[in-house]
Parts: C-alpha cells; structure tokens; sequence
C-alpha cells in the first residue's frame, strides 16, 4: 500500500477496509435470513409450527444459525482492531516526517 502525503489522502485509504466489513455485514445478513427461512421450509414440510431440534434438517439449520450469530458478535473487535491499525499507521507515518 503506497503511503499518501497529506491526511485526507491517508484516510481515504480506509474507505477498503468499510467496503470489506460492509461486505461481510452484508453476507452476514443475506446467510442468516437464508439459514432462517430454511428452517421455517423445514418446519412446515415436516408439519411442526416450529423446528425443535425434531430433525437432522432442524438440527442443522439451528446449528448453522447459532454459528453465524457467533460470528456476528466478532464483527465489533474487527472494526476496533482496524481503526487501531490504521490510527498506528498515520501516527507512525507522520513521525516518521520530523
């Protein structure tokens, strides 16, 4: 990544990482309403007003729903992470200039 001179440069620079952690919002969400229609498709051919674990196919949706909402819980310290990095970066390129 090729370091920029002025301030405004460098954090235009951040505008990657917001396209990727939207991204990944994105997906993210488009899985978990996947995952729970799914899972409601499963309810209903199997005649249950809800899937309660009666299925291997209720079993799996559920689980594969508990998984994304754990991931989802990360998304936060990555974006902490990120800004760190990038708030490191711009303090270490602009001592490096004196």
């Amino acid at each position: 990544m090729k370091l920029l001179g002025k301030k405004g440069q460098a954090l235009n620079q951040m505008g990657a990482i917001f396209v990727g952690l939207a991204t990944v919002a994105i997906v993210t969400v488009v899985t978990h309403l996947i995952i729970s229609q799914t899972q409601t498709q499963l309810a209903s051919t199997e005649g249950l007003a809800t899937c309660n674990g009666t299925s291997l196919g209720c079993n799996a949706t559920f689980t594969t729903q508990n998984s994304v909402n754990t991931a989802v819980n990360f998304i936060p310290l990555i974006v902490i992470a990120a800004v760190g990095a990038l708030l490191l970066g711009l303090v270490a390129l602009f001592r490096s200039r004196n």
